[in-house]
């Protein structure tokens, strides 16, 4: 029996003709679209369904202003008009999660606490988080939002701001919304396959 496939329809939405945003319309995005987005990515795999990705959705004017002074001159604009810019944040003890996330592993805490563990759970919460941040675009695409990820920000000043306590740690923003496609510049172009992959 052959497996169901994405058709070319969702191949363009999730991919083909999906583009980064920098420019909004003016059109609100609800809370549950925002609740509709996670549902969908929080299905996506992590090792030892580790699930480390936390997301802060800055919808107010108020908290839009706290995130300014981190970012760098080129996203402020981008930012400040998005509807919804969101913090995707790693927790670093995801691990004390593990009895209910991946039960059927007792010992599984322990792959990431104790002596000689130090950096494994740090290593592991920054990678899978950033899986699932692919996901988080995926998802907000296939929900009907536009993206615009971005890097250019002062993690240091993120985490102090939203984040004192230490246990979640800043890794990339992402705008979304309705994004105004008379606004998009002409695409960049992309790697071929035999330039970027080989199979041995």
């Amino acid at each position: 029996m052959q497996r169901p496939i994405l058709d070319e329809a969702g191949r363009d939405l999730l991919f083909r003709t999906a583009r980064t945003h920098s420019a909004w319309l003016d059109r609100p995005v609800e809370d549950a679209k925002l609740v509709e987005l996670w549902d969908l990515l929080k299905w996506g795999p992590t090792s030892a369904n580790s699930l480390p990705l936390r997301v802060l959705f800055l919808k107010s004017r108020e908290a839009k202003e706290r995130l300014r002074p981190a970012l760098s001159p080129g996203n402020v604009d981008k930012t400040m008009t998005a509807p919804v810019t969101a913090i995707l944040a790693y927790d670093t003890r995801f691990y004390e999660l593990l009895p209910r996330t991946f039960p059927h592993e007792p010992e599984a805490v322990s792959w990431f606490t104790g002596p000689g563990k130090e950096g494994v759970a740090e290593e592991t919460a920054f990678r899978n988080a950033s899986l699932q941040g692919g996901y988080f675009i995926l998802a907000a695409r296939a929900v009907g939002l536009d993206c615009g990820p971005m890097s250019g920000f002062d993690r240091a000043r993120v985490d102090a701001e939203f984040f004192p306590d230490g246990r979640y740690r800043s890794n990339f923003l992402c705008n979304l919304g309705y994004g105004d496609p008379s606004k998009l510049p002409p695409r960049n172009p992309r790697l071929a396959f035999d330039e970027a992959c080989r199979i041995l």
